[in-house]
Formats: C-alpha cells, sequence, structure tokens
C-alpha cells in the first residue's frame, strides 16, 4: 500500500471512529434527556415530526424510518397519554392520520427545549470564537454523507434529507 493510501484509510477509519462516538454520546444523553419526559427517543421522533401537522401512518413511518410494528406500539403509548389521536383520512377514507393533541403538543415543546439546552450547552463547551466554523464544517459533512449515500444507495436515505432541510447554520437548502 502507498503512502497517500494509507493515509486515507487512516483519515477515513478516524472519521467513522469520530462519528460513532458522537452518535453513542448523543445517544446517550438523548436517552437521559427523554426519561425526564416519560418517553422514549422513538416517541420523542414521533411528537417531533408531527409537530408540522398530521400524517398518514405509512408516510409518519416513512419519516422515522421504523417498522410498522415499531409505530403501532409507539402510537399506542403516545394515544394512551393523550399526547396524539387517530383519525380518518378526509381524501381516503381507508387510511388514518395521525394528529398531536394539546398535550402532544406541549411534550413537544418540553422535548424541544431540552434538546436546546443540552445543544446550548455542547456548543458552550466549544473553544471560545469556534462555533461558527464547527456549525460549517458539520453541515459540510453532512452533505458530504448525503453524497456517498447517494453513490452506493440511491433514495435508501431519502427519508432523512427532505429537500426543504434545515441546515445546521440555520438556513435552508435544497
Amino acid at each position: 500500500m502507498n503512502e497517500i493510501a494509507g493515509f486515507q484509510d487512516s483519515q477515513a477509519q478516524q472519521l467513522r471512529e469520530a462519528i460513532r462516538a458522537l452518535v453513542r454520546r448523543f445517544s446517550l444523553a438523548e436517552r437521559a434527556d427523554m426519561s425526564c419526559c416519560g418517553m422514549t427517543v422513538a416517541q420523542a421522533a414521533t411528537l417531533e415530526a408531527l409537530t408540522d401537522g398530521a400524517l398518514r401512518l405509512s408516510d409518519l413511518g416513512k419519516r422515522l424510518g421504523i417498522a410498522p410494528s415499531t409505530l403501532t406500539r409507539n402510537l399506542t403509548r403516545l394515544e394512551e397519554r393523550g399526547l396524539i389521536r387517530k383519525e380518518p383520512d378526509p381524501i381516503d377514507g381507508r387510511a388514518q392520520l395521525v394528529a398531536l393533541t394539546e398535550a402532544g403538543f406541549k411534550a413537544g415543546r418540553e422535548v424541544r427545549r431540552q434538546e436546546d439546552v443540552f445543544a446550548r450547552s455542547v456548543l458552550d463547551h466549544l473553544p471560545q470564537g469556534s462555533t461558527v466554523d464547527a456549525l460549517a464544517t458539520l453541515e459540510n459533512l453532512l452533505i458530504a454523507v448525503r453524497s456517498a449515500s447517494e453513490t452506493c444507495c440511491p433514495g435508501a436515505y431519502e427519508h432523512l434529507f427532505n429537500s426543504t432541510q434545515i441546515s445546521v447554520t440555520g438556513g435552508h437548502h435544497e
């Protein structure tokens, strides 16, 4: 193996390990935050997905990237707590829509508040003056991940990247 290829392999391994550590740490922090709200991470993600309005069950499952059986279990628990309601789809009577109740909107706002507090804490631990660069680098990394994902698995991750997704630097990108 030549020296350049070895260096590139080393960088690829470093990136993989850094992302894995970052995902694990955020996942642990997210679980701790959500347990304070009395819900799982998946239930919190469901509330977040419904904040813009009611969705068909199939669309909600696709947006969350979870199996129908998992979605059904999560919705049952959220419905038992009075956070969501199911209603007939006015366009297709065979389908159901899922919507947040007022209590669901309130719980969703609390989840978002806790996520914002944690994100602010992370930013506060960055070296002074490096926040803008860190966010720009993260934005570039997300763009690269999307491009690489499309190269290896076209369309497989589309539910994670919609065309009006808000970038980490606060703007929208197409």
